[in-house]
């Protein structure tokens, strides 16, 4: 169920942004990443953090530093977007309980230290982590004048 709300939400901002000028896209909007477009890409470049953690994909050859610039336009931002959230769709389609269970360790990039949580724990949060910065995209969008979607899950399209 959170891979598609993920892939619905994502769907539902992209339609908004790839309308939006790149300036403002970029313009500095007080939020902890600062823009709306460097939000997007800090989301993006999280999850395929986690894939790699979780052991499905690469280590992203983005330095941490660099995140919040993991892709240099909003449509290769929209791109992008669209295969992860394919690929965190078809992963939640084929987990067992039994991917859950154990810990993850990781070092993590902007934390620069030694991690240890749960492997379901570390799920949700990579769920939580999508929804708590696309809440501060929806903020930004707002503010800008821009209509977003409804986020309630209640509403998802079935």
């Amino acid at each position: 169920m959170m891979a598609r709300y993920n892939a619905w939400q994502n769907k539902g901002i992209h339609s908004v942004v790839q309308a939006m000028d790149d300036d403002a896209l970029r313009q500095d909007r007080g939020a902890f990443f600062g823009s709306i477009f460097a939000t997007l890409n800090h989301i993006l470049w999280a999850d395929w953090f986690w894939f790699y953690r979780l052991g499905l994909g690469p280590r992203p050859d983005i330095a941490p530093k660099d995140h919040v610039k993991a892709t240099p336009t909003i449509s290769v931002w929209g791109a992008e977007r669209v295969r992860m959230d394919g690929r965190i769709a078809e992963w939640a389609r084929s987990v067992k309980a039994i991917d859950l269970t154990g810990d993850l360790a990781w070092r993590s990039a902007l934390l620069d230290r030694d991690t240890i949580n749960s492997r379901a724990q570390s799920i949700m949060h990579m769920f939580n982590h999508q929804t708590h910065h696309r809440g501060q995209v929806h903020a930004m969008l707002t503010a800008a004048g821009h209509s977003t979607q409804d986020t309630d899950l209640v509403f998802m399209d079935i």
